[in-house]
Formats: C-alpha cells, sequence, structure tokens
C-alpha cells in the first residue's frame, strides 16, 4: 500500500484525492482545475423512486437533464443505467444485480466518471468507487462543479466556494480513502487521523471566513437597493436555460452572455429600463433555478437571491421547447417559496416559442395560466410584449389623486408633468385643482417638498 506523502491534503497529488480535486474545481481559479484536465468518460445512473421519500430523494430521475449537466461540465457521456426502487440501497444505493451492470458497462466504454442523478451519502460514494473502479459523483457535486466553472465576478467565486466546503466537509473521509484507514495497518493509523482532522478545521475556518465575506456582499447589496428605493423593480427568474438572459438583453441591450448550455447565468445584473417619457423600472437576471437544487447553493446565494425577495415583479421565463414545462415551473416555485410570499405579484412568460407549435401549446397553457405571455425573446414582437406587460404592472402601482394647488406654489405644477400623468388642471381663484395620476412614492415625497399642496376629496 503505498502512505500519502507528508503533509498531503484531499486535495493533494495521491491517487484518487487527485482526481476528486481535479473534479471539485475551485471557485477561484487556483489549484488543480488551473491545469487542463483530461477528457472524462462519463456514464449517467438514474435511480426512479417513490415521491414518498421526499423531495431531494424521490421522484423518477431525469437523465436527458443530467446528460446536459454533464456536457455542459465537460464530460463525453459513454452510456447510461436506469433502475426503479422502493428504496435506495443502503450500501450503494442501486441493487446488486444493477451494480454489476453498470461495472460492465463501466468497462466496456473505459468510461473513468459514473455520475448519478440522485445524492449519494459519502459512504456509498466510497462504496460504489471501491466497486466500480471508476470516480463516482453525484448531481450535487456536478452542479457545484458547474458553478465554479461560470463562477466570473469575485462574488460568484465566493458563494460558489462556500457551497462546495460546505459539500465537501463532511466527505472529506471519502477523499482520504486512499488511505485505507478503515482496514488499519501499519503506517495507517496516526497521520492519516492527524491530516483529516486538519484538514476539517481548514475548512471550517475557511467556510467562516467566506460567510463573513458574504455578510459584507449583503450589506453592500442592501446599500444598492436602499439607493435604488422607490423604483419599481422587477427580477427575472425561471429554470436554467429558459431564455432570461436573452428577455434580458431584448429589454435592456445590457450584452448579458447567453449560451445554450446550463447555468450559463450566474451573477446579478440589474438595468434601467425606460418604458415612456416618465416611467422606468429596474430590470435583473438572476440565477437560474433547476429540479433539486442543492440546499448549498441556495443558502450561499442568499445575498444575490435577495434581489428576487426585494423585487415588485417577479417575470417567470419557462422554456416552452422543454419536454415538461410544468416540472420546470414546479421547480422554481419550490425555490420561490422559500425567498418571496405566495402572493407575490408575478408574470408568467413562456418562451422559445418560436421551437413549438404555438397554437397548441397555447391550447395547452393559456387556461392553467391566464395572462401568461407567450413569446419568443429572440424576435422584437415577443419583447415588446413583455414590456408593454411590465408596462401595465408598473402603471397598475400608480394612483391617482386630485390636490389643491396654491398659486404661490404653482411651481409645483411642473413637476406634477415631469412626475406623472396630469388628467385635468382647472384655475379656480387662487388655487389650481389638478388630477394627477403618479406613484405613490412620488405623491409623498412631493407633498413633503410642497406642504402647501393638500389632497381633495373625489367628486
Amino acid at each position: 500500500m503505498r502512505k500519502a506523502d507528508k503533509g498531503n491534503s484531499p486535495c493533494g497529488p495521491d491517487d484518487r484525492g487527485e482526481a476528486q480535486a481535479r473534479h471539485v474545481r475551485r471557485a477561484d481559479g487556483r489549484g488543480p482545475s488551473a491545469t487542463a484536465a483530461p477528457i472524462e468518460r462519463a456514464v449517467l445512473v438514474g435511480v426512479h423512486l417513490p415521491l414518498r421519500l421526499g423531495g431531494d430523494l424521490g421522484g423518477a430521475a431525469d437523465l436527458e437533464e443530467l446528460g446536459r449537466l454533464a456536457d455542459t461540465a465537460g464530460a463525453v457521456v459513454t452510456g447510461q443505467v436506469e433502475q426503479r426502487r422502493d428504496r435506495p440501497e443502503p450500501a450503494t444505493f442501486v441493487g446488486k444485480g444493477k451494480l454489476a451492470e453498470l461495472k460492465a458497462l463501466v468497462g466496456s466504454t473505459s468510461a473513468n466518471l459514473v455520475v448519478f442523478d440522485n445524492d449519494l451519502s459519502p459512504a456509498q460514494g466510497r462504496n460504489l468507487e471501491r466497486e466500480l473502479g471508476a470516480r463516482v459523483i453525484d448531481r450535487t457535486e456536478l452542479i457545484l462543479d458547474i458553478f465554479a466553472r461560470h463562477a466570473r465576478t469575485r462574488e460568484a467565486r465566493v458563494q460558489v466556494e462556500l457551497a462546495q466546503l460546505q459539500y465537501a466537509l463532511p466527505r472529506l473521509t471519502r477523499l482520504w480513502s486512499h488511505l485505507e484507514r478503515q482496514a488499519g495497518g501499519i503506517g495507517t493509523r496516526g497521520p492519516g487521523e492527524t491530516q483529516l482532522e486538519t484538514d476539517r478545521r481548514l475548512i471550517s475556518r475557511r467556510i467562516a471566513q467566506l460567510k463573513r465575506e458574504l455578510v459584507e456582499v449583503g450589506r453592500d447589496r442592501r446599500v444598492q437597493r436602499h439607493g435604488r428605493r422607490g423604483e419599481f423593480t422587477a427580477a427575472l427568474v425561471g429554470y436554467t436555460n429558459a431564455g432570461k438572459s436573452t428577455l434580458m438583453n431584448g429589454l435592456t441591450e445590457a450584452g448579458v452572455p447567453v449560451e445554450d448550455r446550463l447555468f450559463a447565468t450566474l451573477d446579478a445584473t440589474t438595468r434601467r429600463v425606460e418604458l415612456d417619457a416618465r416611467r422606468r423600472f429596474l430590470l435583473t437576471d438572476t440565477v437560474g433555478f433547476i429540479r433539486r437544487l442543492p440546499h448549498h447553493l441556495v443558502e450561499s446565494f442568499q445575498a444575490t437571491l435577495q434581489e428576487v425577495a426585494d423585487a415588485d415583479l417577479l417575470v417567470h421565463v419557462v422554456d416552452a421547447a422543454s419536454p415538461d414545462p410544468q416540472r420546470q415551473i414546479d421547480a422554481v416555485n419550490r425555490v420561490l417559496a422559500d425567498l418571496v410570499p405566495e402572493d407575490r405579484d408575478t408574470q408568467i412568460v413562456f418562451n422559445k416559442l418560436d421551437r413549438v407549435d404555438a397554437d397548441e401549446f397555447r391550447q395547452r397553457f393559456a387556461r392553467r395560466y391566464t395572462g401568461a405571455l407567450f413569446i419568443s425573446a429572440r424576435e422584437p414582437a415577443g419583447v415588446e410584449a413583455a414590456r408593454a406587460a411590465i408596462r401595465r404592472r408598473v402603471v397598475a402601482r400608480e394612483i391617482i389623486v386630485r390636490l389643491l394647488v396654491p398659486a404661490a406654489q404653482g411651481q409645483a405644477l411642473a413637476v406634477f408633468h415631469r412626475t406623472g400623468d396630469v388628467l385635468e388642471e382647472t384655475w379656480d381663484g387662487p388655487f389650481c385643482r389638478v388630477v394627477v395620476r403618479l406613484r405613490a412614492e412620488e405623491l409623498r415625497r412631493l407633498l413633503a417638498r410642497h406642504p402647501g399642496i393638500r389632497r381633495e376629496a373625489p367628486q
């Protein structure tokens, strides 16, 4: 048996630790990910389990989506295996017969990676690697890897690294499996345990540091939101690759990168959109959601997702060309349930209608989602339909009031024309009676600035 070198960590250059380190790429771009890794040949595994087992475990596997995730991560899919079970096998998740089939497929395709659509326990991952002779990862680990690849800003890298470390901490024993600590033997008892505990302590310390950095990020974002107080805000939400960034670019010319890949957008981008001479709103493009989004990611991205929680309007973009749009809607709503109240104003936008039979699709979903838009964000008409729908929401937030303006404060009339729609304007002696439509926040600001103006009851 080969021992670990002195000072070797789970992400060091030894055996399986090296392979694991290559997969769990550091979000800051340092370490093993900085060197080119060989192309990974992956076999996909999906276990269909009863819904009663819970959202994180139960339900049907989706190997088509898992294949897209693997492709986004840079792997080449060489085969797949599926199984239906009432419950996972405690030791290996799949049954003994299916494990033998999987082992044969790994050997025949020369695969060096096995990806489960389900989440594995550390013990299950360790047992599977021993049986299959290939590296084994689960759905959460794959998504974390993709996030690490796509993190560009400092904020995104901190959030992703925190999620990675929180996921890795309880799995350190598995990363140290090349020491064969459980087997005992000369030279395997003391140093391995000492290094393992050292790594746990270092990771825990790093997690605490990253959490402090995210507190600062949250504080900065709160300052930014305070500066935008009073402006109407809308947030684009939806399943990953639903077309949020395409719609964002159409509405704002923000130049957000658009790729036909999952999780192409991680950083929240906010732009101001001019609706007419006086109306505008702030639009934020956010990270896409996905079925069984790892809870570590949701926790780490709280500062970014706060933009969603504080928005006046959620623009829920749905990929009409996906095999099951309703399933995507349900997955997004499960994540939103922990972020925003149920009564939050939401505009459903079914996107990519240019890729489906538009009339048939409308018939399927129009009755269930009254007021939904059916568009293609690539077409100017689709973008304008979305703009008009948001404008209606902005106008609906405005109020119509009757005001009595003293002649001495007649300069306020120009402000009303600039910040609202003046519907009537009649002079009566030393006063001007004005009927104006404007935002409640703007009215409060004007009345505070011009105390001589008073409201009249509607006639």
